[in-house]
C-alpha cells in the first residue's frame, strides 16, 4: 500500500536520478497490474510467462521462463556485457 501518486515507477525514478542513470539503461520485471507504471518507465520493459496479457502488452520482452526457471537471470545475462579487462 502506497500513498496517493506514488508508485514503483515513482520510487525508481528518484532512484534513477540519484544515481544519475540514464532513462534508456533501466530496466524493470514485472507480472501483475500494479507493475504496469514501473514497465511503463522503464528504458526496457520485461514482463514474466505468467503475466496477464495487459501487462505483456506492456512490455517489450517476455521473459524467457519464470522465476522458477531462472527466467529474471536469464534476460540479465542476456543483456548484460562484462567490463573489458586488460
Amino acid at each position: 500500500m502506497l500513498p496517493a501518486g506514488v508508485s514503483k515507477a515513482w520510487g525508481l525514478e528518484r532512484l534513477r536520478l540519484h544515481l544519475g542513470v540514464n532513462p534508456k539503461d533501466t530496466l524493470a520485471f514485472g507480472d501483475e497490474l500494479n507493475d504496469l507504471a514501473m514497465l511503463r518507465w522503464a528504458g526496457h520493459a520485461v514482463a514474466m510467462p505468467a503475466a496477464p496479457a495487459e501487462v505483456k502488452a506492456a512490455a517489450d520482452t517476455i521473459a524467457p521462463a519464470g522465476p522458477e526457471e531462472d527466467g529474471v537471470a536469464q534476460v540479465i545475462n542476456g543483456l548484460w556485457l562484462p567490463p573489458v579487462t586488460t
